[in-house]
């Protein structure tokens, strides 16, 4: 069990990317949700012991992470945004350096490690080819290889499918799928379809702060039969934000499809939508800003 408590984290430039973040995660994949911005990168980089909190405490079982990193580091396995590799090196021989660095010293046990993760992540056949011919699903596998390494007990994944085509996409969701089983998966993203596909739990972030958190499916379960939806002309969108709670809207056949929150029907050509997570998701960011605009 993760359990994060009055987390804060403020830059040396007076950005408050933290503000009092209280989570405890389970196993499974959890569900980081947010914009650019929303303090996502900040928090897993707390986690993962690559920065210092303002305030707070971060605990992973008898671990206090805070105090204890170098612990948490010989149960972590982590794979940031931006996944540099040795690009003249093969998969094989890259993977078998990290082992040794993450302490898998004898020669015959780290080969049968390696060799398994390679598999693991559909990299046996080309584990003798250099990185740098890799496509992104295929480095991002071979990310997943790397924090495999010394079987973690806490996986952390920023944005691992960004990028990636939708073969490659299912591809990475199945293996996250898997090797959650036993093990604490965060998942940070922007991307909602990620989430709606692996989660079982989740949490929304915006400008540091936690909106919300629940299961997907209780969420969504929540907004049925008061989610609506309309189509307008785009010169009418300003009109309808200011009447209606105007959660999201994108072009169908050329014109505005908006889609708002009400309680009871409210007319005017609205016909009532089946919810979902993107509902879930863009209702408590938009209720977020209205509540800043009526503060400030």
């Amino acid at each position: 069990m993760l359990e994060i408590e009055g987390l804060t984290h403020t830059y040396p430039n007076g950005t408050r990317a933290l503000k009092h973040i209280d989570l405890k995660i389970g196993k499974g994949i959890f569900g980081l949700l947010g914009a650019n911005g929303a303090g996502k990168s900040s928090l897993i980089r707390t986690i993962a012991t690559l920065q210092q909190p303002s305030g707070g405490s971060v605990r992973f079982g008898d671990i206090d992470v805070i105090r204890q990193p170098d612990a948490l580091r010989r149960v972590l396995g982590y794979l940031p945004q931006d996944f540099g590799v040795y690009p003249r090196g093969s998969a094989y021989a890259i993977l078998d350096h990290l082992a040794v660095l993450k302490g898998l010293r004898h020669a015959r046990e780290r080969k049968r490690v390696v060799e398994r993760l390679l598999v693991e992540t559909n990299l046996h056949a080309v584990r003798h080819k250099r990185l740098a011919t890799f496509s992104g699903g295929m480095r991002q596998r071979f990310g997943i290889a790397q924090a495999l390494l010394g079987e973690p007990k806490l996986i952390i994944v920023d944005e691992p499918t960004a990028g990636l085509d939708p073969e490659e996409r299912n591809r990475f969701h199945n293996l996250l799928a898997e090797i959650s089983k036993d093990v604490v998966v965060i998942l940070s993203t922007h991307l909602i379809e990620d989430v709606t596909n692996l989660c079982a739990d989740m949490a929304v972030l915006a400008e540091g702060r936690l909106l919300l958190r629940g299961k997907p499916a209780e969420l969504i379960q929540k907004m049925e039969g008061r989610i609506w939806t309309k189509g307008i002309e785009s010169s009418q969108l300003p009109g309808y934000e200011q009447d209606h709670h105007v959660i999201s809207n994108h072009l169908r056949g050329g014109r505005t499809r908006i889609r708002i929150f009400a309680a009871s029907n409210p007319g005017d050509g609205f016909e009532p939508v089946e919810a979902n997570l993107s509902d879930v998701y863009f209702s408590a960011v938009k209720g977020e800003q209205a509540n800043r605009q009526r503060t400030a």
